[in-house]
């Protein structure tokens, strides 16, 4: 599943190519997609102009002139593509949106393989406090916590939490309640730079530790970003096709039996909570 690298390099792509555009015909070629909605899209969506584009974790969203949202959730294979209309022909294109705006016509074409990915059309809500009162979020998402690139992502705060977990750690950083946007990727590898155990207890870490966590989790977030994202089949892709390539960098998600890049043993793989895990088990001894 795109983790928050490769969401925020799409979002950048979409605020780059469609913001200030507005809707035109909307054509829903699969059900699955617009799941959950109470409106049609295909009704709702013309006329309404592309305000600008936001993020929180694995979710993005296009603020709508309305002042609602097209929360956006690409899932296992979702891709959001800007192309010439009609350009796209995929056996998996899902939803078609034509798109009006200063450079002419465009198509925003959504191409999912495994139908998991959605559209919804939903109101922006004020967060009830905190420095982020003047960001709106939309409301079908209250229960994602701030990610750790958000202004008043609180990392002090986020790592007492983090101690209070009587799980392992990896379990933890995959919590979407306690912090969004890193996956298993970046988990692996925000543990192996904090040399922090996967399988260690929340409530085993000291405080300073989940703080380096935290820390290491943004920093291997930031460079996976200057990458593009991490790329491993056809299925991520930024809004022209293009693949990241940050798999290129990495220390221990997916790299059972080659050595650490730190100690040199052989990174080992285990299992926590159903979830696959990459780890040293030399020099990650917290």
């Amino acid at each position: 599943m795109p983790e928050l690298p490769e969401v925020e390099v799409v979002r950048r792509g979409l605020d780059a190519h469609v913001v200030g555009s507005t809707f035109g015909a909307v054509e829903v070629l699969h059900p699955r997609v617009v799941r959950g909605n109470d409106v049609d899209l295909a009704e709702v969506l013309p006329g309404l102009r592309i305000t600008g584009t936001d993020r929180r974790g694995k979710f993005l969203w296009l603020t709508l002139s309305d002042y609602a949202a097209l929360l956006i959730h690409l899932r296992m294979s979702g891709q959001m593509l800007v192309s010439e209309p009609g350009l796209v022909d995929s056996p998996h294109l899902r939803i078609r949106a034509q798109l009006t705006g200063p450079d002419g016509i465009k198509e925003l074409a959504f191409v999912d393989q495994r139908t998991f990915g959605s559209w919804q059309y939903v109101p922006l809500a004020e967060p009830s406090s905190g420095p982020s009162h003047n960001r709106p979020v939309p409301a079908a998402i209250p229960h994602i916590a701030a990610d750790p690139f958000e202004p008043d992502f609180d990392t002090v705060a986020v790592a007492r939490r983090m101690r209070t977990k009587n799980v392992a750690v990896k379990t933890i950083l995959l919590d979407q309640s306690v912090v969004s946007g890193i996956g298993s990727i970046y988990a692996d590898e925000a543990m192996w730079a904090a040399r922090v155990k996967p399988t260690r207890k929340g409530r085993a870490l000291r405080q300073r530790d989940a703080v380096a966590l935290l820390e290491e989790s943004r920093a291997v977030m930031a460079r996976a970003l200057e990458a593009g994202g991490t790329s491993f089949d056809s299925l991520y892709v930024n809004v022209n096709g293009a693949s990241g390539y940050f798999s290129r960098s990495l220390n221990a998600y997916g790299q059972a039996g080659k050595p650490c890049a730190r100690c040199g043993a052989p990174i080992e793989k285990t299992v926590v909570n159903g979830r696959s895990s990459y780890f040293c088990p030399v020099c990650q001894t917290l």
